[in-house]
């Protein structure tokens, strides 16, 4: 779609200065701090803490446990907080994720010596980590060793020492963080298809809007071509008349295409009636058209508009008629010709498209033979 020259000038100084004015969108205070909930349970760190810290060892050995304690804690906090930021910025956080993982495994082997079976309170930790930032096989995957590790600890290690709470806690984190990623997946592919939906109803919107714009369009545009060729030896200034309208119509038809591209354009029925008067004369069709649309509920007409300019089209095009009769109510529209009727073929993409409008606002659109089986009527009722 052309743009024209200072429209894209201005929007290019327009975007050069919102990018400098705007500020970042403020976040959602659950996803800015998040982190810092998912770190609460750093707390349960404190049982190798304890342990350190009674061991009675030499004093740089217990502030080397003790650094190795916060080192994990510091990594499992800032990794949390880190990916969030990949994930507002919509960056890749895969092999991020990754990285830390490993760092999170190797500082507690190394803590291994100077916690000894307390270093199982750290598997709980790397399980929720893994299922909640890796990929889910991974995470499984991880899950699965946690839970060996730990109940070798408590079944071969440290038997009697409690440490069996430890397994139960693995495998309960894995379990619960297992079903928040399955139903946060199960949420991302949801939006993901809703997405995927919205943009095929907007492409199908594009195509109806612009098959009702050009099949009108072009439709009137053919009928007074056809008729300017009649009566260029016989009337000049009538078929110069004629090539005028041509000529205002094409433009009208070149800005509605634009208008519906852009989403913009709303059908009016004022316009519409005006409209089917001029292209039902125009194909020597006699026209029984009401003057105005003020009957009519206003919560209805931009429905029946685009209806009525499908039903005209094809009475102009298909039908063969000699008269046309629209009928208008606060909830209705009715198009009757005297043509050659409903011949049982398919309805076209103008008539499927208004159908889709006129069920999607809730109404009702038929289509059958006239009266004594003559002509058609097209029928509205919303």
């Amino acid at each position: 779609m052309e743009v024209d020259g200072m429209e894209a000038e201005g929007l290019q100084s327009g975007g050069l200065q919102s990018g400098r004015r705007s500020r970042r969108p403020r976040r959602n205070p659950w996803a800015r701090f998040g982190w810092v909930i998912q770190s609460i349970w750093l707390l349960f760190l404190g049982f190798p803490v304890a342990h350190v810290l009674s061991s009675g060892r030499a004093w740089w050995w217990v502030a080397l446990g003790l650094a190795l304690v916060t080192t994990f804690a510091a990594i499992y906090a800032g990794a949390f907080w880190h990916l969030n930021q990949l994930d507002d910025e919509h960056l890749p956080s895969a092999r991020v994720a990754g990285g830390y993982l490993l760092a999170l495994v190797t500082v507690a082997v190394v803590s291994v010596p100077f916690v000894g079976t307390e270093g199982a309170t750290y598997l709980p930790f790397i399980t929720a980590f893994a299922m909640m930032v890796m990929p889910l096989r991974w995470g499984i995957a991880v899950f699965a060793v946690a839970v060996a590790v730990a109940l070798y600890v408590s079944l071969a290690l440290a038997p009697g020492d409690g440490s069996w709470v430890v397994a139960a806690i693995v495998v309960a984190v894995g379990v619960m963080t297992g079903g928040i990623r399955a139903m946060t997946d199960q949420g991302a592919r949801y939006e993901s298809m809703s997405r995927e939906l919205a943009l095929v109803a907007e492409r199908e919107r594009v195509a109806r809007d612009v098959h009702d714009v050009l099949g009108h369009s072009l439709t009137v545009v053919t009928v007074k071509a056809e008729l300017a060729e009649r009566l260029i030896d016989i009337d000049p200034e009538r078929a110069r008349a004629e090539l005028a309208d041509i000529q205002a119509l094409s433009r009208q038809a070149l800005a509605e295409i634009r208008e519906t591209v852009g989403g913009l354009r709303a059908a009016r029925l004022s316009v519409e009636l005006a409209s089917a008067r001029t292209a039902l004369t125009g194909a020597g069709i006699r026209a029984g058209v009401p003057v105005g649309a003020d009957e009519v509920d206003p919560r209805h007409r931009t429905v029946l508009a685009w209806v009525l300019r499908e039903a005209v089209t094809n009475v102009v095009r298909h039908s063969g008629a000699t008269t046309c009769r629209i009928d208008l109510g606060p909830n209705l529209l009715r198009v009757m010709d005297d043509g050659r009727g409903v011949d049982g073929s398919p309805p076209g993409n103008g008539l499927r498209g208004v159908r889709e409008r006129v069920e999607s606002s809730g109404g009702r659109l038929s289509v059958g033979p006239g009266e004594n089986g003559h002509g058609t009527v097209l029928e509205v009722v919303l």
